[in-house]
């Protein structure tokens, strides 16, 4: 096998992995769940949350990432050809994150346009329903929602373009000019937010603890869900990004900067959504809670409305605050493509061009899918369950795969030798036992939730995904490998 590439800097390493962990979620994501699970209390289980699962599962990837220092298939193929089946079908669930995580940028992607002029005009509700995204409504399965429908062919075009040169020249280079831009364009939005007639308001609204709500279980699987979701952990992506680092690398240094840089993001985004949003509500007599919204409603309906109402500055907030999510999102998309592009290149001996070009196609023409009248209902449901039922149950058989077929103490050299921080028994105990345990219990209750809320037709689509994703693993692990 010729020898693997390899990042120019540790610096590049570390913009691409902040870009990869810095996306949607963050900017969307975050703020309505520390609201909604006890404000300023919230912190507690969050950095608890990070101090038991999102630095020691990291600090796992990076171990074995950089020990191996070949694509995730392989790795599980090395440690048991029978555990290369449980890869293919972890990356192939990246992989149609991948999928319709495009979608989501392809409406940020037509909002940035509409932005310039506000074309989402008075109705922003009816703007995303009939223009963007669609609704759940099936009979308007049959056509496609063109604006979004061009925004997703120009944004895998992107995608393929960076994915398809080496990992330094393509991602390397396009996280370090992303990330610090931005960055400073989520600073000037923030910094603006918090000066707002009104501000105070929001802020009091997010952090006002519930101290009460410390004792409720769900605060605490919110609290883990949020960095699973946040970090992009045991998504084979730190692991792909590390096995691509040159052998000095200070490994533990590296996870500290990434969480801390992802986490001063999403808490600082959060002060300066609430800032707008209570901007809104003391400008209008609005209460808080009718502008609080989760998701898409929050980023398409919401901001949009008071954009509208924002006079001059909202023409300047509002391109800049969609040119944010398209940044936040192209750099993690890239994250979420490449395991699967890694894994593919090794298995087939193709080129990198090669293989992402194919990749594209398939991916770009299954995200044509889902820009059709219910689009953003089709999406809602395969994020559900690729979040819920499968990355979570495979993140934890990852724990158990490294930690007791392998042998985690096997990390510890690697991890050790240039860090200034130092890992033993504690890490050790915690990837063995605490975490695999945590971890399924909060995958039964999702399974639980999801199963027990889901319609006939969410569980046949969920039932063809898997499907779908066992047979393709389940080929993918019969081929032998190629070498070129």
């Amino acid at each position: 096998m010729s020898q693997r590439v390899q990042w120019d800097s540790t610096l590049a390493f570390i913009f691409a992995m902040v870009g990869a962990a810095v996306g949607l979620g963050n900017i969307w994501r975050f703020s309505y769940v520390l609201y909604s699970n006890g404000g300023g209390s919230f912190f507690i289980p969050y950095f608890v949350a990070i101090a038991i699962m999102g630095v020691p599962f990291l600090i796992l990837e990076y171990g074995v990432g950089f020990s191996f220092k070949e694509s995730f298939s392989n790795i599980l193929r090395e440690i048991k050809p029978q555990f290369e089946l449980i890869a293919w079908m972890l990356v192939l669930f990246v992989f149609l994150v991948t999928v319709y995580y495009m979608v989501i940028l392809g409406w940020d992607f037509v909002y940035l346009m509409s932005s310039f002029k506000f074309n989402w005009g008075t109705d922003t509700a009816a703007f995303f329903v009939n223009e963007v995204g669609g609704s759940s409504n099936l009979a308007d399965a049959g056509y496609l929602l063109i604006p979004t429908t061009i925004a997703v062919l120009v944004l895998w075009f992107i995608l393929w373009f960076i994915s398809q040169k080496n990992i330094d020249e393509g991602i390397g280079k396009v996280s370090k000019f992303l990330i610090p831009a931005l960055f400073v364009i989520m600073a000037v939005i923030i910094v603006y937010a918090l000066t707002l007639p009104g501000a105070s308001i929001g802020i009091s609204t997010l952090l006002t603890p519930d101290w009460s709500k410390l004792l409720d279980i769900n605060i605490w699987l919110a609290a883990f869900a949020q960095i699973i979701f946040s970090l992009s952990m045991g998504q084979a992506i730190a692991t792909t990004y590390a096995s691509y680092l040159p052998d000095d690398s200070k490994l533990i240094d590296n996870v500290l900067i990434v969480v801390a840089s992802n986490s001063l993001f999403e808490i600082c985004t959060a002060f300066g959504v609430f800032s707008i949003l209570g901007h809104m509500s003391y400008s209008f007599g609005m209460p808080m809670v009718q502008l609080i919204t989760e998701g898409t409603g929050l980023v398409f309906v919401v901001f949009p409305m008071i954009f509208n109402v924002m006079g001059p500055i909202g023409h300047v907030l509002a391109p800049l605050f969609f040119l944010a999510i398209l940044f936040a999102g192209i750099t993690s998309a890239l994250g979420f493509f490449e395991p699967m592009l890694s894994s593919a290149t090794e298995k087939f001996g193709w080129s990198r061009k090669k293989t992402a070009t194919l990749l594209s196609i398939v991916g770009c023409a299954i995200s044509l899918l889902l820009t059709c009248g219910i689009g953003s209902y089709l999406v809602q449901i395969i994020d559900t369950f690729v979040n819920e039922f499968g990355i979570l149950l495979l993140i934890a058989v990852q724990c158990i795969i490294f930690a007791w077929f392998y042998g985690v103490d096997k990390f510890l050299p690697a991890l050790n030798k240039c860090s200034s921080f130092k890992v033993g028994k504690i890490w050790m105990f915690i990837i063995k036992y605490l975490l695999p345990a945590f971890l399924i219990i909060i995958w039964l209750i999702g399974i639980v939730k999801l199963f027990s809320t889901s319609n006939g037709l969410e569980l046949l689509i969920d039932s063809v995904i898997v499907i779908v994703i066992a047979v393709l693993s389940v080929l993918l692990s019969k081929i032998n490998y190629i070498t070129k």
